[in-house]
């Protein structure tokens, strides 16, 4: 019998191969490119068409392809090096766009209010209402999706990494996103300004601390682990280091999908020496229900100290299971 062998063309191609044989897209793809809408018109004059969502399946594994394919490709070659790298700079453009989208998103909804606010019953501004929410609606599901991909990308880096993907600034927030974290900065303002939701996520905040040397993440995990059994809807807040005790800590909620604040150093402000103790007072005063410091620095000694002068007492890691002496 003659076997069909299928046309490969391009990544949308490969997708489509590998999703018709694996099932179906994940529950994050799934409701990311879900559609209220009917249809989108695109384009311009002649050019318009009714445009649907692309397909969950093959866009998650089109980034599941973009992202592994190069660490595979580098893999055991001069270029392996770099392949972290690129890959890095690969999930920062799907971040990037998907800001961008937003942005347009809540410049839609300014254009809304402003209609809104000059209601004359006209049929000239009825029509104008009504294409100023479509578009509204249209860009919402679209950068839900667009934030989707950024996320599952970021998800793809980290295994194939070993540590979660930080964007350089700002914050990456996504209702479809497989875990939160969400920058120190934003993370105060939105309690100086009680606000809710994703910039402030409900639940006991556990600080954790700990030192650059840090390699073995079982100790880590296990106090995490047993944290997380007492709290089971907390928020893990760490210091913010790239490396050591923090990014293991960090790994941790990537892989358990706990809400993550990262808050670090303000050193333009503070300057690098004092900029570790004004934001161990930060800590205190955002009033943490506990907290884990992993042995490091005078930075984590003096952490332990203002932890306990507001009546927690943190639970103590050390590098080689000796006494926690060095937060005496």
């Amino acid at each position: 019998m003659a076997q069909f062998k299928r046309s490969i063309r391009d990544f949308r191609d490969i997708a489509a191969l590998i999703a018709e044989e694996t099932g179906q897209a994940n529950d994050n793809f799934a409701t990311a490119f879900a559609s209220d809408l009917d249809g989108v018109r695109f384009g311009r004059g002649d050019e318009e068409m009714t445009t649907d969502m692309p397909d969950a399946m093959q866009a998650q594994f089109a980034v599941e392809l973009i992202i592994a394919t190069i660490f595979d490709v580098l893999r055991d070659t001069r270029l392996e090096r770099a392949a972290e790298r690129i890959a890095w700079g690969v999930v920062h453009s799907f971040h990037r766009v998907s800001n961008e989208w937003s942005g347009i998103a809540d410049k839609a909804v300014r254009e809304v209010q402003d209609l809104l606010k000059s209601v004359d019953g006209s049929e000239i501004h009825s029509v104008e209402l009504e294409a100023a929410r479509d578009a509204v609606a249209f860009l919402d599901e679209a950068t839900d999706a667009l934030a989707c991909m950024r996320d599952h990308a970021a998800a793809t880096y980290r295994v194939e990494v070993g540590r979660p993907w930080s964007a350089p600034k700002a914050t990456l927030v996504s209702s479809k996103r497989t875990h939160a974290v969400i920058q120190g900065t934003d993370y105060l303002a939105a309690r100086r300004q009680r606000r809710i939701g994703q910039h402030h996520p409900e639940g006991p905040l556990v600080v954790f601390s700990g030192g650059k040397r840090w390699s073995n993440y079982r100790p880590i995990w296990k106090a995490l682990d047993e944290m997380r059994a007492i709290r089971p809807r907390m928020v893990l807040l760490t210091t913010a280091q790239d490396a050591g005790a923090d990014a293991i800590a960090e790994a941790w909620a990537a892989r358990t999908k706990t809400p993550l604040v990262k808050l670090g150093l303000d050193v333009p402000r503070w300057g690098p020496k004092r900029a570790g103790f004004v934001r161990n007072d930060q800590i205190a005063r955002l009033q943490p229900a506990d907290a884990i410091v992993a042995e490091g620095t005078g930075v984590q000694a003096q952490l332990v100290r203002v932890l306990r002068s507001i009546g927690i007492a943190p639970t103590l890691l050390t590098l080689y299971g000796g006494p926690a002496d060095w937060a005496c």
